[in-house]
């Protein structure tokens, strides 16, 4: 990810200096699009393995946020399935 960031400040150092080629508009939407994508499953994966405790130690973490960490882990699970079972 650090890569893609690098390469999109290069682009928009580029930009302040002279208007983007079109390959280079290209790539910069593709660059960002790319960055947010990640970024976004960075903050899921996060959520998804956050737990709400209150001051007494009980588990307070809202039902929304259990069922989708229950999916989430399905899903994973029936991907490493399918990756290991395609060889």
């Amino acid at each position: 990810m650090t890569d893609l960031l690098k390469r999109i400040n290069e682009l928009a150092k580029i930009a302040k200096e002279r208007e983007l080629t079109e390959e280079e508009l290209n790539e910069r939407a593709t660059l960002r699009e790319q960055y947010l994508k990640e970024f976004r499953q960075g903050i899921k994966e996060t959520l998804l393995n956050t737990k709400v405790v209150d001051e007494y130690g009980v588990d307070v973490t809202p039902e929304k946020l259990k069922e989708a960490k229950q999916e989430y882990e399905e899903e994973s699970a029936e991907d490493a399935f399918r990756e290991n079972t395609k060889e």
